[in-house]
């Protein structure tokens, strides 16, 4: 289900990716986890690459231009089409060494996406954790639309996610339809909300499959979000370009036996095709880059 097992490793730090979907399937230090993993196939979007589109699209349908475009609606329960293109197909290793792989994927059109494109992107393990970059370009003759966006479940070493506290770097949120998870409204300033994760809450009892955007850089020109406890904890970093994070809180991951957070970047929010909203758009040849990461903390 997940094709070849590609291992990348730096001193005693190491990843796994995997060709199908070019998925991150692993990553440790010194033996401590900070990603979900799993046994078989990746549960809930577990590492998975969203390109061209982040989240899900209304009904599966989008209109540019007037000519509307019909997507596959891979959400079948609610008819909306999630996560993009590329998470279920075979991807091509580019490059390779000891502590860094690349893979590639061109799709050359698919149902209600009629623009050619290509993806790669590129694990690096070092010293300051797992640095992941994505390249998207425009294999066509129009302008294209698209949006990036990753699905880790970063994970705070050996301690229980509900004894640790989350911080984002987001000063709004996005309300939702809960029966179709579609925006149904503008985005919220979180302050003074119970939504305000600006200077940390505990995640015991939060449930979370919300979208957040307006996500702020730090002095260092990156947004950062963490899960943090008194011994440490995990940070996942962007680009000021992944102004939006997904923050996802399942009751149970699987095999785990215990809760799990998802910390998703994203370029722009749910249904953006339709909004617009922070949707990207690359001219003929043209193409786009944008990084984050994954980075251990200690107390």
């Amino acid at each position: 289900m997940t094709g070849e097992q590609l291992e990348i490793t730096h001193g005693p730090a190491r990843a796994v990716v995997t060709t199908a979907g070019a998925g991150l399937r692993a990553f440790e230090v010194a033996g401590v986890p900070y990603v979900e993993t799993y046994d078989d196939e990746p549960p809930m979007g577990a590492g998975a690459v969203l390109v061209p589109w982040p989240n899900r699209v209304a009904a599966a349908t989008w209109t540019m231009g007037g000519e509307t475009h019909h997507l596959e609606a891979t959400e079948a329960a609610r008819g909306n089409a999630i996560h993009g293109l590329v998470r279920r197909v075979p991807w091509t290793v580019a490059s390779a060494d000891a502590s860094a792989v690349t893979l590639t994927v061109t799709v050359d059109k698919a149902p209600g996406w009629p623009f050619p494109f290509r993806t790669s992107i590129s694990y690096e393990v070092g010293d300051a954790g797992l640095t992941i970059t994505h390249v998207v370009a425009n294999l066509g003759e129009r302008d294209m639309p698209f949006g990036v966006g990753t699905h880790p479940y970063p994970r705070p070493g050996n301690v229980d996610v509900d004894d640790c506290v989350l911080t984002l770097a987001a000063r709004t949120v996005l309300p939702i339809d809960l029966d179709t998870m579609i925006p149904n409204g503008a985005t919220i300033e979180v302050a003074g909300t119970d939504y305000d994760f600006s200077a940390g809450k505990p995640l015991r009892e939060v449930e979370l499959d919300t979208a957040f955007g307006g996500c702020r850089p730090g002095d260092d020109g990156l947004v950062h979000h963490t899960v943090t406890h008194r011994g440490g904890g995990v940070e996942v970093w962007a680009d000021p370009a992944f102004g939006w994070v997904q923050v996802f809180t399942p009751g149970e991951y699987p095999g785990k036996g215990a809760r799990a957070v998802a910390i998703e970047p994203m370029t722009c929010p749910p249904d953006a095709l339709n909004s617009g909203v922070d949707l990207r758009w690359l001219s003929a040849d043209e193409s786009w880059s944008g990084r984050w990461g994954i980075r251990p903390l200690s107390a």
